[in-house]
């Protein structure tokens, strides 16, 4: 029953029926395959999972990130317009939401460098860079990104956002509010129909704001190049959503007075759990929704395994080191995972293990900056050598060797003897001036 369902919506979605009815119709067509590409990875249960994960992180770090945060908007003079404006980020866990915000910043202002000392502060640095890698797993995994960012780059611009960050949220709260009590504002107020407008603009100003750091986070977390639009896209669709969010969840609050008082002094502790782990799942749904836009090839395909024959493994990997040696000759360039994918046409989480695989034989090397370099002379780079690493290198999962049957083992060794002699001697630089004669001719 519910995989005949499953295979009509699917027919729907995917078929060009809707299209029948011009415009309307493929505008339709898109909106429910992206609805129909979201409700697929919420049910398949990664997105949740990775939700509940960032909210036992949250927990774990709420204090250190705050602490570090706060304390440079408290040094920059911004901290005050924080603190202000955090009950309407907070509004939407019910009459307890001051509450909660006043007992928040009362563990915030306990954290001082005269309290924690000089071991302490290098301990909540550590967790506030650990907390942001592990949310940008979380966005490197809905972006197909196998590799985080190196060391130096983690902690460098992670910090820069947790200390950035707030300055630039506090310094946004400065200037509205120094915005609306000008003179000019004042009387603009006082206009017909203008009033309505300034109103109108205060209560969806945090929404906004919302959006605008939702689609921050969906340019700066992956570790992959995300365009803006795309980033908007699932920004302003994450912004809706937490807008909604909050609506339904203040009503459940509000209506559940009842039920929330059969759990007494742990209702404060569960509902913050609750508004958490929905903030990080909206959070993640807007970035899948962002991913799909930048790359609607994956839309229908969703998370599937990627399934390599041999001969697509071995020619992935002569590829993979042609364009590497082909952008290290020019000159002494190298040439991003993102970028092979481009060229390849295919997804970066296929390359991930065949590239990781030849890094580990010491035929590539990543750079700081992410460019992947050939790891030893072309000249030294033998295609052998390089078919060898998808051919032969491998792992049966055993701690013992496996067992061929005699006449598989030697027709096993004669299929390499055979390829052995298909590329001979020839080397990465050799295939490099070959395909470079042919370009000329």
């Amino acid at each position: 029953m519910i995989d005949s369902f499953r295979k009509m919506i699917e027919k729907l979605v995917w078929s060009d029926y809707l299209k029948r009815f011009g415009q309307p119709g493929r505008f339709a067509a898109t909106v429910l395959r992206y609805l129909y590409g979201m409700f697929r990875d919420m049910l398949s249960g990664q997105l949740t999972l990775h939700s509940m994960s960032l909210v036992y992180t949250t927990l774990l770090s709420i204090v250190p990130l705050l602490g570090i945060s706060f304390a440079m908007a408290k040094g920059l003079g911004v901290f005050e317009k924080l603190k202000e404006n955090l009950d309407t980020f907070l509004v939407h866990l019910g009459p307890d939401a001051e509450k909660i915000s006043s007992q928040l910043f009362d563990m915030v202002e306990k954290v001082n460098g005269s309290v924690i000392g000089g071991i302490g502060v290098a301990f909540f640095l550590w967790t506030a860079v650990s907390t942001v890698q592990k949310v940008e797993s979380s966005f490197n995994y809905v972006w197909y990104v196998s590799k985080p960012r190196s060391l130096a780059r983690r902690f460098t611009e992670y910090l820069v956002v947790l200390l950035v960050g707030p300055v630039a949220i506090g310094s946004a709260f400065t200037m509205i509010g120094a915005l609306s009590s000008t003179t000019a504002v004042a009387y603009l107020e006082q206009l017909p129909g203008i009033a309505e407008v300034f109103l109108l603009v205060g209560k969806f100003l945090p929404y906004l704001m919302v959006s605008a750091v939702f689609t921050f986070l969906y340019i700066f977390m992956p570790n992959t190049e995300v365009h803006f639009k795309s980033a908007l896209v699932g920004g302003l669709a994450g912004g809706i959503m937490w807008a909604t969010m909050g609506v339904i969840f203040t009503t459940f609050v509000l209506t559940s007075v009842r039920t929330l008082a059969v759990y007494a002094t742990f209702a404060i502790g569960i509902v913050s759990l609750i508004w958490l782990y929905l903030n990080w799942l909206i959070l993640l749904i807007g970035a899948q929704l962002a991913f799909y836009h930048q790359n609607p090839a994956y839309l229908r395909m969703g998370r599937q395994e990627p399934r390599l024959s041999n001969s697509m493994r071995e020619r992935v990997a002569l590829n993979i080191m042609l364009l590497v040696g082909g952008a290290f000759r020019d000159p002494g360039k190298g040439i991003a995972a993102i970028d092979l994918a481009s060229r390849l046409n295919i997804p970066a989480i296929t390359l991930a293990p065949i590239t990781e695989a030849l890094e580990q034989a010491g035929l590539l090397v990543t750079t700081e900056k992410e460019l992947l370099l050939p790891g030893r002379e072309l000249s030294r780079i033998k295609l052998n050598d390089i078919l060898r690493i998808v051919r032969e290198v491998g792992e049966t999962g055993s701690h013992r060797a496996p067992i061929w049957s005699d006449p598989i083992n030697a027709l096993g060794g004669a299929i390499d003897t055979a390829v052995a002699g298909v590329v001979a001697d020839s080397t990465l630089a050799d295939l490099l001036d070959k395909m470079d004669n042919s370009a000329k001719a």
